[in-house]
């Protein structure tokens, strides 16, 4: 289970008459999110969904509230005081999940983050990519090629184990991310508009592909997209943001058995309702 209790995020900025300001991404946000479930954050840019996302992967502090994972926090709360501050920010100056693993020997919560623009390693190669980041989880390096070629080969890329990502397509680099962030067992991913780069045929392959792992694992995904289509074919639930400062305008549980079928009336009647909720203001 995430609990989300009252996330505020602020950040400060200089305009462009040299006066400080201050611009609200989050504002009292409450969630919470059962283990097992795909959620969609769905929203207009700039209305926090990666901000919070962050936050939830424990990369960014929020200004007020806290996140817990099964009753655990994931950030201790911020100090109030300056030095109090700056002895919190040294501690948490490495908040990558895979470099707290690397530097404390462990992570605090089993989760794994796929970006958009993949953030693979372009001087390694496929199988080293993955490799490394099971190194850095501290598995044994003799059980490290095995288990980088199983997840590579759930997401067809057991023939591309020694190409360069330079070769690979935009979809085979997704899917190295995701190999990448599978391979080290999370029980929770965090997902950051993970399909939007590619075009459209491979973007509703990796979305099955996604939704035939998800199937196998029973792992938590939690994704921040633009995408109404892909929100309602992914999701149990679609968390719906206002525009700027973000908050939370509806939870919208998804019905629908699985398999869907894109073109069939009930997933086109679904989309059809979301899109209204999102136009409208009757969900706020």
């Amino acid at each position: 289970m995430i609990e989300v209790s009252n996330i505020s995020k602020q950040y400060s900025f200089i305009d462009e008459n040299g006066l400080p300001g201050n611009l609200t991404a989050l504002d009292s946000v409450n969630l919470e999110i059962e283990d097992g479930k795909i959620v969609t954050f769905l929203g207009p840019s700039g209305c926090g969904k990666s901000t919070l996302l962050e936050i939830l992967a424990g990369q960014l502090i929020p200004t007020e509230g806290n996140v817990a994972i099964n009753g655990k926090p994931v950030l201790e709360p911020v100090p109030t005081d300056r030095e109090g501050l700056n002895n919190y920010k040294k501690r948490h100056r490495f908040l990558s999940p895979l470099v707290n693993g690397l530097f404390h020997n462990r992570i605090k919560h089993d989760i794994a983050m796929v970006f958009q623009d993949y953030a693979v390693f372009p001087w390694m190669t496929v199988l080293k990519n993955v490799t490394f980041a099971l190194a850095l989880r501290g598995i044994n390096r003799k059980d490290r090629k095995d288990i980088a070629v199983e997840f590579l080969s759930k997401v067809g890329l057991n023939s591309s184990l020694n190409k360069y990502p330079s070769q690979l397509s935009g979809g085979m680099k997704q899917r190295l991310a995701l190999a990448r962030a599978l391979s080290v067992n999370p029980k929770i991913i965090f997902m950051d508009e993970p399909f939007a780069s590619v075009d459209q045929m491979n973007r509703e392959q990796l979305q099955e592909l996604l939704i035939s792992i998800w199937e196998s694992t029973g792992i938590t995904i939690i994704i921040v997209t633009h995408d109404i289509e892909e929100a309602v074919f992914l999701s149990d639930s679609i968390v719906v943001f206002s525009e700027q400062p973000g908050r939370i305008r509806s939870i919208l549980p998804i019905e629908i058995a699985r398999p869907r079928d894109r073109k069939s009336s009930e997933l086109i009647s679904v989309h059809e309702f979301v899109s209204d909720q999102i136009r409208s203001n009757r969900c706020c």
